[in-house]
């Protein structure tokens, strides 16, 4: 469901153990978030675009666009 989740841990050669460490959580429950079989937490989302520098859309696959928004500047409202 997440894929980009998966494909950016790899990108930074991480682990899902070292990812959820980071989280302060459990390997276990980090790949739910992975493979869909979990919802993922705002907080999570949001901690996860900031150590990967890129935006929650991103994550959610609502973009193609990694790069996150500028500080103070919102995605267009359609």
């Amino acid at each position: 469901m997440y894929p980009r989740l998966r494909d950016l841990r790899e990108d930074h050669d991480l682990t899902q153990t070292k990812v959820a460490k980071l989280l302060n959580m459990s390997q276990t429950g980090y790949s739910k978030y992975e493979t869909g079989e979990n919802d993922i937490p705002t907080q999570v989302l949001i901690a996860l675009a900031d150590y990967y520098q890129t935006s929650v859309d991103y994550l959610l696959g609502r973009t193609d666009c990694p790069e996150p928004y500028p500080e103070g500047k919102k995605k267009d409202s359609p």
